[in-house]
């Protein structure tokens, strides 16, 4: 079992001149489907390719051009629904969303309002302090992304790029359960986790293949359990939204800043306009971008050119005896098989690589010690040289030949580490390079005895005082291993150092 503890979500308290107040927040985040083709039409979905080579005829909204569903891209879909414990609509539809996109040739995005393919679900989330609680999500419905206008290469015109239009997104949307900036984070990276887990988004923030509208409120103390209580979201404050976030740093900035801006308003006697903000991260300030438009300002109305959308239970069960081991079930095996600890197996669960990765140098072996290596020993390393674990030059076969001599007493810790360096640098077969470069560990304890009594003849001050305090015996067996180059077996030297002082 996971080791976490459930509880009611503990709120953060902003303090504000007049009164405290507690955060609310709510996340819209967009998640790119991995699929190669697009939600309506077979055009590729390569990022990075060159402006406007990504684009079918429907995608241009060329006349007499009619959608055809992806059915790929609604397996991912309700792939993901089924990674969130989320009930799988077996009917639902398209509708047109009504508003100007400069860079969507059709005018209108095909999105789902009123029947989306996923419906209610959980997150768990892990917070930093071991505890842990469930994230409701409301809804997951898919729509086709827009283009992108580029606004800073000439003074005088603006360029649009199409590739991106029509790329399915999944709007995964959650009710107002998170209760801070560091909550609003965890979240996101869980279900980013998750994605990657069942390859349904590779969570890139960077490309724009994930990125989250924040909506934030503000309450006076005590109000939000009577909204749990009632639902009724009266007893929350007016929230604003945060457009297009592809960071999580930002994401927690911009959830402080803006709660902060609300406090002042409501505090100053004004009343806080229900609106759609950016934010800033260089000035640390949300502006306005428009009012908050709700769903009749987009006079939603089914799509015409697409059926309504059918699937079969037993097509959703398939697809569900096919999901992978999920993060929160992998981490609670690794606890359980492995006996790590539950922060070690957190590491080694974030993502499929790294898993993998532990678990096959763990196969047949101590699992601590497996995660010791992997963990501090290669993830350091890494870490150090800026590499990905899937760029490790250290393979699991090495790692664990390593390991498997440690265990087997050919080599100390100590050595372990100068052939780890070797194996990350030099690559080659561990015992093989312990054998030709002679580091094997001395086990021999006549050889040891001698160096024992050499270090202990030339030090016979050092003597009295290890004598007198046995704690300082640790100068001797330091002093041996040394003179051995490090190869004498620790366990013996303290043995026969204890004998020879106390004999």
């Amino acid at each position: 079992m996971l080791d976490l503890t459930y509880e009611t979500p503990k709120p953060r308290v902003i303090a504000g001149a007049k009164h405290d107040w507690e955060l609310v927040i709510g996340m819209e985040v967009h998640a790119q489907v991995a699929s190669n083709a697009k939600l309506f039409s077979g055009a590729s979905t390569k990022f990075g390719a060159e402006p406007n080579s990504n684009v079918a005829f429907v995608d241009a909204a060329m006349p007499g051009m009619l959608p055809v569903i992806n059915e790929y891209c609604i397996e991912q879909a309700v792939r993901t629904g089924l990674g969130l414990k989320a009930q799988i609509n077996l009917k639902s539809a398209f509708d047109r969303k009504n508003y100007f996109y400069p860079d969507l040739p059709q005018g209108y995005q095909i999105s789902q309002l009123y029947h989306p393919i996923v419906g209610e679900g959980e997150v768990l989330v892990e917070l930093g302090d071991g505890t842990a609680r469930l994230v409701r999500v409301e809804r997951i419905h898919m729509e086709q992304d827009a283009g992108k206008s580029i606004h800073d290469m000439d003074p005088s015109m603006s360029f649009v790029d199409l590739n991106r239009t029509g790329v399915c997104l999944m709007e995964i949307v959650s009710q107002p359960d998170i209760r801070g900036p560091e909550e609003a984070a965890a979240y996101l990276a869980k279900l980013r986790q998750i994605m990657r887990y069942l390859g349904t988004c590779n969570g890139d923030m960077q490309s724009g293949a994930m990125r989250a509208d924040v909506n934030v409120s503000i309450c006076r103390v005590g109000q939000y359990e009577k909204y749990q209580a009632t639902q009724d979201f009266s007893h929350l404050g007016t929230r604003c939204e945060i457009k297009n976030m592809n960071s999580m740093r930002f994401i927690q900035q911009a959830i402080e800043v803006e709660a902060r801006r609300q406090i002042a308003i409501v505090e100053g006697g004004g009343t806080v306009t229900q609106e759609t903000r950016l934010f800033d991260p260089d000035k640390q300030e949300t502006r306005s971008m428009r009012s908050k438009e709700e769903a009749h300002d987009y006079r939603y109305f089914p799509d015409p050119d697409l059926l309504p959308l059918e699937i079969e239970q037993g097509w959703v069960d398939t697809i569900a005896a096919n999901l992978p081991e999920l993060p929160d079930a992998k981490k609670s095996r690794f606890i359980n098989d492995f006996g790590l600890s539950d922060y070690d197996a957190s590491v080694l669960t974030a993502d499929l690589d790294s898993a993998g990765y532990f678990e096959a140098v763990a196969q047949s072996r101590d699992g601590k010690m497996a995660a010791n290596w992997v963990i501090n020993e290669l993830f350091g390393r890494l870490k150090k040289d800026e590499r990905d674990i899937s760029d490790s030059p250290v393979t699991p076969v090495q790692l664990g030949g390593v390991i498997d001599l440690i265990a087997s007493g050919a080599i100390s810790g100590k050595i372990a580490k100068d052939l780890f360096e070797i194996v990350y640098t030099e690559g080659g077969d561990p015992a093989q390079i312990v054998e030709a470069r002679g580091m094997k560990q001395v086990t021999d304890t006549g050889a040891i005895e001698k160096a024992v009594d050499e270090i202990i003849a030339a030090n016979p001050d050092q003597v009295a005082k290890a004598q007198a305090n046995p704690k300082l015996a640790g100068w001797f067996v330091g002093q041996v291993i040394k003179a051995t180059g490090g190869k004498a077996n620790p366990k013996a030297v303290n043995d026969i150092v204890a004998a020879k002082l106390n004999g």
